[in-house]
């Protein structure tokens, strides 16, 4: 039984780490406690309940997350401070052991929040159980927390499944998510439904495999997309992360002539050497990969195209490395995320030979952002002196506005003709130059 005057007048802060998944799960919390009677604290006021969404997908997300709870405690004396996400799952005993936190909550746990949190406004937990809730295995997470929310933003992110069966050997994603599971796909076109009728434009779709959507429901994503395609109110739909060997030729040609599906992908690739992606067990290899971007292209000739990669992995020679780097640069993809590979205890990539050091991490980096500022700012130029619809999102007052075209081209309107009225709006706009640092076009009003 929930005592809903256990939370009534009580402020709360949040903090996310790490991807869309994460936000989009912090932002459902904020709204489950909100109708709870949660008020969210603004500015300095002082929090009666923080909430953390930690990351681990580096040691050097581990630290952050570690400095995060420490400040947050901190700064929040006598509040009730609740951590959960990835690194709650994979070192509960670790954080349990901050001076400060009250409740860890791993992947299996954290859809039970407002149960736990009532339990012990009402006394129902005492100080010898410390509030501490240590996280299951990674067979027994089952549970899907559902989570379509937008927080402060303007665009929602739905998430469509949660975890992976893939154990690439660098990656500890499935022991802090478990396997692949999902609701069905009526359950998320209601949920979508929902968003369109709170004055929701446009939806992320989120997940950590989003791609092996079915596994718990026998359902297909092509059939997920398509059921989402139908519903009124979303002008436009984005997918944020797609495995290559997932994103069929099928849902590529749906996507090309869809109602509102826009021309943007983001594939991960991870290594550009047929070699290292054996070594990490990815499930494909440059050839596909290769397939998969021209065809899109093919298609969708004005589509914006990201690609994941990783530099540095246990085994990456510097021949391999050459090699992603030439296989990247002839590539027509758009953008790259760039990210040093991480020792992670507990993954099958320790057993490989060859450690790459620091300073070539970062040499190798630093090349392949380089190579993606060249590509996406060509990309962003052949759009200079066109017109394109741009959904525009929320910024403090009399500040610059942002948003993007379909295509996911960034616009800027400057502060003197930004309006606050703008957000969430779609309007025509003329892309008239880049901005100070090439990280947008601005735009002028038509």
């Amino acid at each position: 039984m929930i005592d809903s005057s256990a939370f009534q007048g009580k402020k709360a802060k949040y903090y996310t780490l790490g991807c869309k998944l994460n936000f989009s799960e912090t932002s459902t919390f904020e709204r489950l406690l909100a109708d709870m009677g949660v008020i969210t604290a603004t500015g300095d006021e002082l929090a009666d309940i923080c909430l953390i969404n930690t990351c681990s997908v580096t040691e050097v997300a581990d630290h952050k997350c570690r400095q995060v709870i420490h400040r947050m405690a901190r700064e929040n004396p006598g509040a009730f401070v609740i951590v959960t996400g990835c690194y709650a799952q994979l070192s509960s005993e670790t954080i349990s052991k901050i001076k400060g936190v009250d409740l860890v909550l791993g992947s299996n746990e954290k859809a039970n929040l407002i149960q736990y949190l009532n339990d012990a406004f009402t006394g129902q937990k005492t100080d010898e159980h410390l509030h501490i809730h240590h996280s299951v295995k990674t067979k027994d997470i089952k549970t899907f927390s559902p989570s379509c929310s937008r927080g402060n933003r303007t665009r929602y992110f739905l998430k469509v499944q949660d975890g992976c069966n893939y154990f690439c050997t660098y990656c500890t994603i499935p022991y802090a998510r478990g396997f692949s599971r999902n609701p069905s796909i009526s359950f998320l076109v209601e949920q979508a439904r929902q968003a369109a009728e709170e004055g929701g434009k446009e939806i992320v779709i989120t997940g950590v495999n989003i791609g092996d959507f079915g596994e718990t429901t026998h359902e297909r994503f092509i059939d997920l997309v398509k059921a989402l395609d139908q519903v009124d109110g979303i002008k436009r739909f984005r997918i944020s992360s797609l495995e290559p060997n997932l994103c069929t030729d099928e849902l590529i040609d749906y996507c090309a002539t869809s109602r509102a599906f826009m021309p943007h992908f983001h594939i991960p690739l991870q290594s550009g050497s047929d070699a290292v992606l054996k070594l990490m067990h990815r499930r494909y290899d440059k050839a596909l990969f290769a397939h998969k971007i021209h065809l899109i292209k093919e298609k969708m000739p004005h589509a914006f195209i990201g690609v994941d990669v990783m530099v540095g992995s246990r085994g990456e020679t510097e021949e391999y490395f050459e090699e992603c780097y030439e296989f990247l640069k002839s590539l027509p993809v758009t953008q790259l995320h760039v990210f040093p590979y991480s020792e992670r205890p507990g993954t099958t990539a320790l057993s490989i030979p060859h450690v790459v050091t620091d300073k070539d991490k970062k040499e190798r980096s630093k090349r392949l952002l380089q190579l993606s500022d060249e590509k996406t700012q060509a990309f962003y130029a052949q759009y200079i002196g066109t017109e394109a619809e741009v959904l525009f999102e929320k910024s403090a007052k009399g500040k610059r506005m942002h948003g993007f075209t379909k295509n996911y081209v960034r616009v800027e309107l400057p502060a003197s003709i930004a309006k606050e009225e703008y957000d969430n709006r779609l309007i025509n706009v003329r892309l008239t130059k880049f901005n100070f640092d090439k990280s947008a076009l601005i735009a002028e009003l038509i």
